[in-house]
């Protein structure tokens, strides 16, 4: 009888490990957005050094004109060729625009796919990139139900989603006309929230897996912004990979930190509901690219190498006598967030900053405060400022 007890208990314990088996790690494959809108030797060259990261590429293949109609977008598709992976291409559609012609836009889609065949290039899907307001998602699935019936069921159609379209109802038949559902946790909405809440994509992500039971991608961010507000506090314009002019009341650079997504992608490996079907990274990072991360940075988060920050001040003897130059310097293998203070020695009597950093005003002793925030890129340096010291050295500062 008590062997008997002991196999049972051996095979409850069983049966207990095998139901908590969903928090297995589970690795997700990625796509990627090609984003750019002239593609340079650099994109070519990152489209190269990145093919074996990535499932499928997401290419941006048209733009809105203003006027509702959508304008090719000159892409490299020899470099695409090239790289081994299946096209999906992208249509972004304004959802700014208060009117578009949509038989139009259907036109244009149809052009555009029998423009790409004809080059010989296979096709994996379409995508459709449409922002609008959630009083505009039944006039959006109408679109997109007319749309599929063009299709012809030739090619999967996706649909870029909002976080706001989950507090609507007419999300459901946006939903119901996608094969394929990408959930953007990326956006500008608060600036304390910065570009990416860890949390609030989270809650997010398991909202749209009760919401449909199709398949899902979750789109993570590589980039940072400069974010300009109106005096009212409404966003004004968002520049990234495109400068802008600009006024506004107010502008602050938002960034994302590396760790940040790391963090979040290690939690959809681990506990992502079922309906997750993999990552698309915004964007592709090329080397020419000064708001987005390193290729080096990205390969790290995907791979979960991740290390800690390693960024460290140094000096080095300027051309004024009695002066010392400082150089913050990150030497480890990912790109960090600038620190936000950097306590000078207190013999330090005179300073100030350079680079994004001014002298602070708060507080004992001298310090280089960060006016904006920033990426210092691995292995990289910066300048940030000059002190004038006494006998302790100015190596004693610490960001």
């Amino acid at each position: 009888m008590t062997s008997a007890w002991a196999r049972l208990w051996i095979v409850l314990l069983s049966l207990a490990t095998v139901s908590g088996s969903h928090h297995a790690h589970r690795p997700l494959p990625h796509d990627a957005y090609i984003w750019q809108r002239q593609w340079t030797p650099a994109v070519a060259a990152a489209v190269r050094q990145s093919s074996d990261l990535v499932r499928a590429w997401r290419v941006l293949a048209t733009r809105p004109d203003g006027r509702g109609r959508l304008e090719p977008v000159a892409v490299d598709q020899a470099a695409l060729a090239r790289s081994g992976r299946p096209v999906i291409l992208v249509v972004r559609i304004d959802g700014q625009l208060e009117h578009w012609d949509e038989e139009a836009a259907l036109a244009d889609v149809g052009a555009l796919i029998g423009q790409w065949r004809r080059t010989g290039q296979v096709i994996a899907g379409i995508e459709i990139d449409h922002d609008c307001g959630t009083a505009r998602l039944s006039a959006y699935a109408r679109f997109l139900s007319d749309l599929r019936a063009r299709l012809g069921g030739t090619l999967p159609l996706s649909v870029t989603a909002l976080p706001a379209w989950l507090e609507s109802a007419d999300a459901d038949a946006v939903f119901a006309q996608a094969d394929d559902i990408v959930l953007q946790v990326h956006a500008v909405t608060d600036p304390r929230h910065g570009l990416l809440d860890r949390e609030r994509a989270r809650r997010w992500v398991q909202r749209l897996a009760r919401r449909t039971d199709k398949p899902f991608r979750v789109a993570l961010p590589t980039y940072g912004a400069r974010v300009t507000w109106r005096a009212d506090g409404t966003v004004l314009a968002v520049e990234s990979e495109v400068p802008l002019l600009a006024g506004g009341s107010e502008a602050r650079e938002l960034v994302t930190p590396p760790d940040t997504v790391s963090a979040l992608l290690r939690d959809l490996e681990r506990d992502g509901p079922a309906g997750l079907a993999g990552i698309v990274w915004f964007r592709l990072p090329t080397d020419e690219d000064s708001r987005a991360w390193s290729l080096a940075t990205w390969r790290a988060v995907i791979r979960g190498t991740v290390s800690e920050a390693a960024v460290e001040l140094e000096t080095r003897q300027a051309e004024t006598p009695g002066m010392s130059e400082l150089v913050l310097v990150n030497r480890g293998d990912v790109d960090v967030e600038v620190p936000e203070r950097v306590g000078l020695p207190s013999s330090c009597t005179v300073g100030d900053g350079v680079n994004g950093y001014a002298l602070g005003l708060e507080g004992p002793g001298l310090s280089l405060e960060r006016a904006d925030a920033g990426l210092l890129r691995a292995h990289a340096r910066r300048v940030i400022g000059w002190a004038r010291c006494g006998a302790q050295r100015v190596a004693d500062a610490r960001p």
